[in-house]
């Protein structure tokens, strides 16, 4: 049975608590980590900071939390740039195959909301027959160079693997998911110059890439997470209780403190990396991991973030949804994303990582590839290269792949 907060339990919306792991893992770590990016202006640089102040701060009732909510802080998900600890646990409706969605309503959408507050009553949580999964909340250690990343290269790629599947060459088929911007217009954002409703556009953000950028990915999250309105997204979500405002009339936090969010996101550096083994890399193509893992991207010119534009950006990612089977599958489809399709993980930080893959399934290196598999997964082939190298090749392997 599940725990449902009022206000009265404050020690519990301090913490920002929501259902996670509870494990005891915490990062530790004596390496640079949650850096601004190098070669960055000092206007950039004070920017960097004051968006990690805003990132890191818990929100109360009174700040316009809720009504319903599943973490007072964007920290919570996302400690120290990083996965977690905090996890969101997501319904679906499927068929007896465990797989097909049903095409069934959820009118207070599909994520699980188990903390109340501002007069609600009612939390939002699994009614009987549903799929349950969970997605941990992903890194943000390098997401500015994902945002800077030029449409036609990310289409590029896509074609490229389109081509060598046709021929018979590999079974990696990866594919845009072509998204909606579901935010208002944002004048003050230098990035980009879109409006509400906008579609076609290149998602790269969240598991299944339904987001295509940060200051949509920022008021996205204040609002599903935190029931924080802004400018980009001014309207409570709906509830059970029917509540259309919170313990803050009106809008919550302002434009200032949306754009502050991506810019602080924008400017997290990748960790620095050691000189890699070059038999690792070497093995890393040969099984076929730098298909969809691929190592750089080019950005664009134009990206108003000099020490982002225009260069080879190492992100270890295509930035596409592939096919990766059964086992993977969660019954959701998200936007364009089908239930059993995932965006390319970028391979960044690994190192300070708790665990692997969406859903932290995952406790290594090796258990994150094995994972790959499992029926009509594109993935199948190189699991099964992997499987076939000595024991010294694959623990070669796993430490580049660790080390990113």
């Amino acid at each position: 049975m599940r725990i449902v907060f009022k206000m009265a339990l404050a020690a519990a919306l301090f913490l920002g608590c929501g259902p996670m792991p509870d494990d005891g893992r915490k990062l530790v770590t004596d390496e640079a980590l949650d850096t601004p990016l190098r070669g960055v202006t000092e206007a950039e640089r004070a920017a960097f900071f004051a968006g990690d102040a805003t990132f890191d701060a818990m929100y109360r009732p009174v700040d316009g939390l809720g009504p319903l909510y599943i973490r007072g802080s964007c920290a919570s998900c996302h400690e120290e740039a990083t996965n977690g600890p905090g996890v969101v646990e997501k319904m679906a409706a499927v068929y007896d195959d465990g797989i097909t969605p049903k095409p069934v309503d959820f009118p207070y959408g599909r994520s699980v909301r188990p903390y109340v507050t501002a007069g609600a009553t009612t939390p939002v949580e699994p009614g009987p027959d549903l799929k349950v999964t969970q997605r941990v909340g992903l890194p943000i250690l390098g997401r500015g160079y994902l945002e800077a990343i030029r449409d036609d290269e990310i289409e590029r790629v896509e074609a490229l693997q389109s081509e060598r599947a046709r021929r018979g060459e590999s079974q990696v088929t990866g594919r845009i998911n072509r998204v909606t911007r579901h935010s208002q217009a944002n004048p003050d954002d230098p990035t980009h110059h879109l409006q509400f409703g906008d579609s076609g556009l290149v998602g790269r953000f969240g598991a299944k890439a339904r987001v295509a950028t940060l200051d949509d990915f920022a008021a996205d999250a204040l609002q599903g997470d935190m029931g924080m309105t802004s400018p980009l997204r001014p309207e409570e979500l709906p509830n059970p209780d029917g509540l259309t405002d919170d313990l803050h009339p009106g809008i919550d936090v302002d434009l200032d403190t949306v754009n502050a969010l991506a810019t602080y996101v924008r400017l997290v550096e990748i960790p620095q990396r050691q000189e890699p083994d070059p038999a690792a890399v070497q093995l890393f193509s040969d099984i076929g991991c730098a298909e969809c893992h691929v190592p750089s991207l080019h950005t664009r010119a134009d990206y108003p973030i000099g020490a982002l534009a225009d260069i080879d950006a190492p992100v270890y990612t295509d930035l596409l949804l592939h096919e990766m089977g059964t086992a993977l599958s969660d019954g959701l489809e998200d936007e364009d994303a089908r239930s059993t399709e995932w965006r390319t993980a970028p391979l960044i930080g690994l190192r300070f990582l708790r665990a692997y893959m969406h859903d932290s399934r995952a406790q290594t290196i090796d258990e994150a590839i094995r994972a790959h598999q499992s029926e009509g997964s594109e993935a199948n082939a190189s699991v099964d290269r992997y499987l076939s190298l000595s024991a010294e090749e694959r623990q070669r392997l796993t430490d580049f792949v660790g080390s990113l």
